[in-house]
């Protein structure tokens, strides 16, 4: 039976359900399902790969798993450095049993719910490609488990991302099976896990089989889940960047000429071409972004003996915005292929493949190895920590009037001295932008050895991913803090500019910030403020807001 390597036709019926085959998940199904209620959308196994799982299943259990059976890894040996130890045929189920006892040595805080709900999509998947030798029972436990929201409770320390996440996945067979010290959360509450399984209305207990456990824990699949959801974030916020950009360009009257399209044409990259276009869009019809508008002078601007002269080009963090936004979206895309690539592959060890003769053949070799993850979730760190430092950049020029072209001091709306306005507002995030340096920092470099030096190079993409999702919820803080200081800019400069209307596009940002976030003029409690932004951004409002009246954006 060949293996699937085209996704199947009806991936996507009517009705919303999403068939798993093996080869067709995207980011945008994996978001759908951990980000939705469970059972919605509806997951269920192709009858393709169904009928290859059931196949390999059984030449597993005809040909391999008699004494008389050449030792094969993992079916019928030890694990690891235990390879040459054979495991007999009578001890095979208690094996399973034990292997999740070894291998279940989490600790840390539980990861989130809609980590879980990705990871457990994503390793029916890659079961699902009919080359692993497991049960096809256990597939439909897993997807029984996540269509009625048993979610099983799993430490997110412990894994370094090489045979795959092996504690993290053990903590997700303990409840599988219901194991006695297993628990999961169900329906807003942490249980044990045969609570939590009866009260969903399934079996209490599953067995197992010979291969099973070993296939379920292989791959680094809660890394690879983590990281889809940091992706799929990170898309979001380059484009919440294009706006706050151009939210601050309208707010200190900037020079629109550095997002010419020749110039991004002339650099040949797509993603600062596609930046500048975003930019273009949003601020289309603006009258703040002119040269009659930078004439005008605010009280607080200085001009060299009372001149006004024309703004010749403005500062990197505006000026070079496409270059640097451009670049991490180009980055993103490449993150993205090799996560959807991941997201549809067979990562356990050893996998089963016909061999032409109406046979199989097991092989053994290292798809487990997280390294495409690490790259992938240390790349999107690294990207959302430079949108990040930039847009912190651009909110510290906002509150100096010698940066701001004479916007008033820390944006103050009232009496100066008595209110401090926005500077520690600021302040803020330039905190946080230390925190993602630190976070951008590869964690794929850093490969500690272990199992008896088997294991002698490992990916540690598990933290990759875990801090990846902390610079994403870290630059969504930075972006909504432009955004908070931008508005304040717009609206204290208002008076003197009454005929210099915003773009469209900037408009309806700055109208979905003040439906939640109103205009300072006295010092009011900045964090709820604060918190109120980065949910905007966390939640792609603003984006929202703005496709409305410019399309989407690139």
């Amino acid at each position: 039976m060949a293996i699937l390597t085209e996704p199947l036709t009806d991936h996507k019926p009517a009705d919303g359900t999403i068939w798993l085959d093996g080869a067709s998940l995207t980011v945008e199904d994996i978001v759908a399902v951990a980000r939705g209620a469970a059972g919605d959308p509806k997951v269920r196994i192709g009858a393709e790969a169904r009928a290859r799982t059931i196949a390999v299943r059984q030449y597993v259990e005809e040909h391999w798993l008699s004494p008389e059976a050449p030792p094969i890894y993992g079916i019928n040996t030890g694990l690891g450095r235990l390879m040459d130890v054979r495991v007999p045929p009578e001890d095979l189920d208690r094996f399973q049993r034990l292997i999740i006892n070894a291998h279940s040595a989490g600790v840390g805080e539980p990861f989130e719910i809609e980590v879980v709900r990705a990871l457990l999509l994503l390793r029916v998947n890659a079961l699902s490609k009919g080359v692993s030798g497991v049960r096809v029972e256990c597939l439909d436990r897993l997807v029984e488990m996540l269509n009625r929201g048993v979610h099983p409770v799993i430490p997110c320390q412990g894994s370094v991302g090489a045979s795959g996440d092996l504690a993290p996945l053990a903590h997700l067979v303990s409840v599988m099976i219901g194991h006695e010290q297993a628990e999961a959360f169900y329906e807003g509450s942490r249980l044990p896990a045969r609570s939590a399984l009866v009260q969903a209305g399934m079996e209490p207990s599953f067995e197992l089989g010979a291969k099973d456990v070993l296939a379920m824990i292989n791959g680094s699949t809660v890394s690879l889940a983590s990281a889809v959801l940091s992706l799929a974030d990170a898309e979001l916020l380059a484009k919440t960047a294009d706006i706050s950009l151009s939210l601050t360009l309208e707010a200190v009257r900037g020079e629109s000429r550095a997002f010419d399209d020749r110039i991004q044409v002339a650099r040949n990259a797509p993603g600062q071409r596609a930046v500048a276009e975003n930019v273009r869009r949003i601020t289309e019809g603006s009258a703040r972004m002119t040269e009659r508008a930078r004439q005008v002078r605010f009280p607080d601007e200085h001009r060299a003996n009372g001149v006004y002269r024309p703004r010749v080009q403005d500062a990197y963090s505006l000026r070079c915005a496409p270059q640097v936004h451009g670049a991490a979206r180009e980055s993103l895309g490449f993150a993205r292929t090799l996560l959807e690539r991941e997201s549809n592959a067979a990562t356990d060890n050893p996998l089963i493949f016909p061999d032409g003769e109406g046979g199989y053949d097991v092989i053994s070799g290292g798809n487990f190895h997280g390294e495409p993850i690490g790259y992938a979730a240390d790349l999107i760190a690294m990207v959302v920590a430079e949108l990040g430092a930039i847009s912190e950049r651009r909110s510290f020029r906002l509150t100096d009037p010698n940066l701001s072209y004479g916007l008033p001091l820390n944006l103050v709306g009232g009496q100066l001295g008595l209110n401090t306005g926005f500077s520690i507002v600021h302040c803020s995030a330039s905190a946080i932008v230390s925190e993602n340096r630190l976070l951008a920092m590869p964690s794929v470099t850093d490969s500690i050895p272990g199992k008896a030096n088997q294991e002698d190079h490992v990916s540690m993409c598990t933290y990759s991913a875990r801090k990846a999702r902390q610079a994403v919820r870290n630059t969504q803080a930075i972006l909504g803090v432009e955004l908070i200081l931008a508005s304040q800019a717009v609206d204290l400069s208002a008076p003197w500019l009454e005929d210099s209307a915003l773009g469209a596009g900037t408009a309806a940002a700055m109208a979905r910030v003040r439906r939640d976030i109103p205009v300072t003029h006295e010092d009011t409690y900045q964090s709820a403020h604060m918190v109120a932004a980065q949910d905007l951004v966390a939640g792609g409002e603003v984006v929202a807001a703005v496709e409305q009246v410019a399309g989407g954006l690139r």
